[in-house]
């Protein structure tokens, strides 16, 4: 047995997979929590914070970006579902292809994606805020969510059941799409495909600002809480692979 051989971890694809359905349905229990009427009007004046903080840095530009292309219904419309959807499946390509193609590298970015998802968290919990769409109508922002019908939308009875509107803070949008970008552009080999992935989180960006779900800000607060999370997913791998070493000698 070669050295690499015996230092690259064990790993199991059924285990794996029940230690992504538990974290995630512990994250989505706690994320999804209904906010009571005082935590949502702190969630409209946490939301006034993050404008006048944008605007004080010269970064409010959310309203100018969105009014440039609401009135283009299918273009809109293709956001919004990318907005839906990218950020569960690019992850889960992601995650799969590092599980299966590069498996030594694995157990660190499954512990960042995880404990980043766990920092934000702590944002949802302490500090509510309400996206620019469900600002009152004169802030000028559209609710694309509602006024473009594409596969899902927040006014049904059963999503307003099962997602909390105002876990805005961090964006782990931005936060999943950046830990895509850092997974698979040193192990991407065509150079199209390379640009694609380290454009996905700028892309990112532009979709949930565009249909109104973010603020800029909130990207930023997604990219802090990637960086905190990379440095306790290393510290917990290392402490992981030492015990293992230990255990083995």
């Amino acid at each position: 047995m070669t050295t690499a051989q015996a230092t690259r971890p064990k790993l199991y694809w059924w285990l794996e997979v029940v230690y992504v359905l538990a974290f995630y349905g512990v994250y989505t229990l706690i994320r999804n929590r209904g906010l009571d009427v005082n935590e949502r009007v702190q969630a409209f004046h946490n939301a006034r914070r993050v404008i006048s903080a944008e605007r004080i840095l010269g970064m409010y530009h959310e309203h100018r970006v969105q009014h440039l292309f609401v009135h283009w219904r299918a273009f809109i419309g293709f956001w919004n579902v990318f907005y839906g959807s990218a950020h569960f499946i690019v992850t889960v390509v992601a995650l799969v292809y590092l599980f299966r193609k590069i498996p030594e590298r694995y157990p660190l970015w499954r512990n960042t994606l995880a404990a980043t998802t766990g920092l934000a968290l702590i944002g949802f919990a302490f500090f509510p805020l309400m996206p620019p769409r469900l600002l009152p109508a004169s802030y000028g922002f559209v609710d694309t969510l509602r006024t473009v019908h594409v596969l899902w939308s927040f006014d049904s009875g059963t999503m307003q059941k099962i997602s909390n509107q105002f876990a805005a803070m961090p964006s782990l949008h931005f936060a999943w799409s950046s830990w895509c970008a850092f997974v698979l552009a040193p192990v991407v080999r065509r150079r199209w495909l390379r640009s694609l992935v380290l454009l996905y989180p700028f892309v990112t960006v532009f979709a949930i600002v565009v249909t109104g779900n973010h603020y800029v800000l909130d990207a930023v607060g997604g990219a802090i809480v990637l960086g905190a999370g990379f440095l306790v997913g290393r510290l917990v791998t290392r402490h992981v692979s030492l015990r293992s070493q230990s255990v083995l000698g």
